[in-house]
């Protein structure tokens, strides 16, 4: 199974040990799941660690550097305009295009209220956790 990650779920994932996100993860890493992300996704991810939580350049880097041992990076080609609401989302279904993921994992609701884009599922990973 291949799914693609947001920076939402990358938060609750790696910020709070015992969130939905943080099992759903070890389940995705226990089963060999394809993870993926794009450089975008993950500088978003960075600001938000810096921005909100107070990291530095020090500790952003580490906790990044941890999440490139299971994530797989790319770089999508294309370029979409599907989510009109906020249109920086769509780096999310642009990285899914790409991968060809089965699943955008997210709790962004300009991503659920999509629900499904080119037979990719946009789900909540307490969704997700019940599937796999």
């Amino acid at each position: 199974m291949k799914i693609t990650v947001d920076t939402n779920f990358l938060i609750s994932a790696t910020q709070w040990d015992y969130s939905v996100a943080n099992k759903l993860l070890e389940k995705l890493l226990i089963n060999n799941y394809e993870i993926f992300t794009t450089k975008e996704i993950l500088d978003e991810f960075e600001e938000i660690l810096k921005r909100d939580f107070k990291y530095n350049n020090e500790e952003v880097k580490r906790i990044v550097d941890v999440l490139l041992q299971f994530l797989i990076l790319i770089e999508p080609i294309r370029k979409i305009t599907i989510v009109l609401d906020d249109p920086d989302d769509n780096k999310i279904i642009e990285c899914a295009l790409e991968s060809k993921s089965d699943y955008i994992v997210s709790y962004d609701n300009h991503l659920l209220k999509i629900k499904e884009y080119k037979g990719i599922k946009i789900v909540k990973p307490e969704d997700l956790i019940k599937i796999i």
